[in-house]
């Protein structure tokens, strides 16, 4: 029980540190190379949102562990909204940007309620993860129109140009050597725990691992607003859930295809769904009011969300 804890908080450091090294770098290399700057973007905007929750869905489902993946998905987007964005309102309010209600937030909830559709008949199959991956194309497209986020993240990239190729390559490969290893170790340690307290690998996915997965989100929101990026922070939010429906899930859905525990559609989706639409709801209401601006209280109902959700997890017999 204690090498599958050690692992798994292992795995989580090493999980935050390796992503970020290694889309930093690659897309640092892809730059040098004169790659198109459209490339450029899909490698920030989708892989780097959501790298953490891809690399470890990919290594549960290829481990024939689908639900710490399909946890992983579920249980990030709840805790992104619920935790992270809970937790950053509670260091600044923050300011709806324009055009957030009008592209970012009907795209979510698009995806949201396409997720919901295809997971109602309980399973989880190869053409729901191909349909999933068509939407993601579609979202992707319309986020790259003039997005102000990419350009923010290409200025940044502007400050490493020092560093040389070979050298970005050689962290790139490393980042993402580790980033395998670690999401491997984070995966087994998971499957430890579970199997020694008699805990649904669901659950796992839901809490320890979605948790541990959402923290280079909260680490960039937090940041954010704190160097008075506001936008940025809700938008990450945003972005972090539509890729990690559109990008992860389907990995499940690819490698490891069939029936998924009826928890999903009766318990943990609903949530997913509820927290998105009060989100978006908190966003069309304020962005009517004088401040244009989700107040910093709003954050304690968040959070309280957060905590209500796993209480139920802890009493419904799930774990």
């Amino acid at each position: 029980m204690l090498l599958f804890s050690i692992a798994l908080v292992a795995g989580l450091i090493l999980l935050v540190l390796s992503s970020d090294k290694f889309i930093e770098h690659s897309a640092l290399v892809a730059k040098k190379l004169n790659v198109n700057p459209m490339v450029i973007g899909i490698t920030l905007v989708a892989f780097g949102t959501s790298a953490p929750e891809m690399v470890v869905s990919a290594i549960a489902a290829l481990d024939n562990a689908p639900e710490i993946a399909i946890g992983n998905v579920l249980g990030s987007n709840i805790a992104n909204i619920a935790l992270v964005l809970g937790i950053t309102l509670l260091f600044s309010a923050i300011p709806i940007a324009q055009g957030l209600s009008t592209k970012e937030v009907p795209l979510v909830l698009t995806i949201t309620l396409l997720t919901g559709f295809l997971l109602f008949d309980q399973t989880l199959e190869a053409w729901d993860g191909i349909i999933l991956i068509a939407a993601f194309l579609i979202v992707l497209i319309l986020l790259l129109r003039g997005s102000k986020d990419l350009e923010d993240e290409l200025d940044e990239l502007s400050e490493h140009e020092d560093t040389s190729i070979g050298k970005s390559l050689i962290i790139a490969l490393i980042g993402l050597a580790v980033l395998i290893g670690s999401s491997k170790l984070l995966v087994w340690g998971a499957i430890g725990i579970a199997t020694a307290l008699g805990v649904s690998e669901l659950v796992i996915g839901l809490t320890i691992v979605a948790i541990g997965t959402s923290l280079p989100e909260l680490a960039a929101s937090v940041s954010s607003v704190r160097k008075g990026h506001h936008d940025i922070a809700i938008g990450n939010v945003l972005g972090s859930n539509i890729f990690n429906l559109a990008t992860v899930l389907p990995l499940p859905a690819l490698l490891a295809p069939g029936v998924i525990d009826s928890s999903v559609t009766h318990r943990d989706f609903p949530w997913v769904l509820g927290l998105t639409l009060a989100l978006a709801l908190a966003i069309y209401i304020f962005k009517k009011t004088k401040k244009n601006a989700i107040p910093r209280w709003v954050g304690l109902p968040l959070i309280a969300c957060y905590g209500v959700y796993l209480f139920i997890l802890s009493t419904n017999g799930s774990m």
